[in-house]
C-alpha cells in the first residue's frame, strides 16, 4: 500500500494556505517543557479543515461542480462544508444520530445538506448519495489527500519548534496521526510521535498490536465522551501508523475531562473532549512517554456547553 510522502504534505500546505489558519505553538503556562498546538482556533474549530480543503482543491472544476459528500460526527462535516462553500461546491454530510447538536447546527449554517442516519449506516448512505448524484466522496480520514492535508499540522510544528522531541496526537480514524507522523519523522527523525486515544475506544491500540484493523462496535465506542475519536482505523491509516507512529497510550474519561478543564482554566482554550486527549496523556501518563520538548495537538473546540460546564467542575 502506497503511503504519502513529505512532498505530498508540502503540496497540501500550498493548497490550504489562505483558507486554513497557521496556528501558533503556545507554551503551556504550567509546564515548561510543553507546547500546545491549538487547532481549535481554525475557522471551523478543528484541524479537519486542512484535509478537507486540500481534498476539494485537488478536484477539477467540473468534478467539483457535482458536489462533495462525506460522513462525519461533526468536525469533518463542518470542515468539508466550509471548504466546499469557499470553492463553490455543493456539500452533503451524512451524520450519525446522536452527534452533538452544536456540530450539526454549524454544518447546516455552512450550507451543508445534513442527513441523519443510524451510526452503523453512515458510510453506506454516503456511498449511496455519491453514486446517485455524481458527487465525490471525501471520507474523514481514509484518503491520501486528506491525510496529506492533516500532515500540515506536523509541518508547522517542526517549523516552529525545530528541536521538538515528542508530538502527542489524538487518534480516531488515524488520518491526523498518519499525516503528522509523516511530516515530523521526515523532518525530525529523532522525534517521537505518540498517538493518544480513549481507553473506551482503544481500537487503534488493538489494531496496531494485531497488525490488522480491529473494529469496535458502536455500543463500545459510544461510551466515550470523546465523540470525535469513536471511529476505527482504515487499512490505509493503519499502514501509515504501523510504519511511522512510535507508540500509543490510552486515557480515561476522568482524565479527558480533567484535561479539558485545564485547557479552559489555564490556557484559555476551548477544547472538546476529543481535542484534550493529547494533553491528558501528558498530565496523567508522563511516565509512559519519552522525555523532552513536547507538543500536544489540541485538535478541536466544538464542544457542547454542558460538556464544558462539566469539565470546569473537575478539579
Amino acid at each position: 500500500m502506497e503511503l504519502i510522502s513529505i512532498a505530498d504534505v508540502r503540496a497540501a500546505a500550498e493548497d490550504v494556505a489562505g483558507t486554513v489558519l497557521r496556528t501558533p505553538l503556545m507554551p503551556a503556562p504550567w509546564d515548561d517543557g510543553l507546547w500546545l498546538k491549538p487547532e481549535n482556533l481554525q475557522p471551523v474549530g478543528s484541524f479537519k479543515l486542512r484535509g478537507a480543503t486540500h481534498a476539494v482543491a485537488r478536484l477539477d472544476p467540473a468534478t467539483r461542480g457535482r458536489g462533495v459528500v462525506t460522513h462525519s460526527s461533526g468536525n469533518h462535516g463542518q470542515a468539508l462544508a466550509y471548504a466546499a462553500r469557499a470553492l463553490g461546491a455543493p456539500c452533503t454530510v451524512v451524520v450519525p444520530e446522536g452527534a452533538p447538536e452544536i456540530k450539526v447546527a454549524r454544518m447546516r449554517a455552512l450550507g451543508a445538506d445534513v442527513r441523519l442516519v443510524p451510526p452503523a449506516g453512515r458510510l453506506a448512505e454516503a456511498e449511496r448519495i455519491a453514486a446517485g448524484t455524481g458527487a465525490t466522496l471525501v471520507p474523514p480520514f481514509d484518503h491520501p489527500a486528506v491525510i496529506a492535508g492533516q500532515g500540515t499540522v506536523g509541518l508547522e510544528i517542526v517549523s516552529d519548534l525545530p528541536d521538538v522531541d515528542v508530538v502527542l496526537v489524538p487518534v480516531g480514524g488515524g488520518g491526523l496521526g498518519s499525516g503528522v507522523a509523516t511530516a515530523v519523522k521526515s523532518l525530525r527523525p529523532s522525534a517521537a510521535v505518540i498517538g493518544v486515544e480513549p481507553a473506551l475506544a482503544a481500537d487503534a491500540r488493538e489494531s496496531l498490536a494485531a497488525g490488522e484493523v480491529v473494529v469496535w462496535d458502536v455500543e463500545r465506542t459510544y461510551r466515550t465522551c470523546a465523540d470525535g475519536l469513536r471511529t476505527s482505523l482504515s487499512a490505509l491509516t493503519l499502514a501509515h501508523l504501523r510504519d511511522r507512529l512510535d507508540g500509543i497510550v490510552t486515557v480515561t474519561e476522568d482524565e479527558i475531562m480533567a484535561a479539558t478543564g485545564r485547557l479552559l482554566r489555564d490556557a484559555r482554550l476551548v477544547a472538546e473532549p476529543s481535542g484534550a486527549v493529547a494533553l491528558a496523556a501528558r498530565l496523567f501518563h508522563r511516565d509512559e512517554l519519552p522525555a523532552g520538548r513536547t507538543v500536544a495537538v489540541v485538535t478541536g473546540g466544538n464542544a457542547d456547553p454542558h460538556v464544558l460546564s462539566a469539565a470546569l467542575a473537575q478539579v
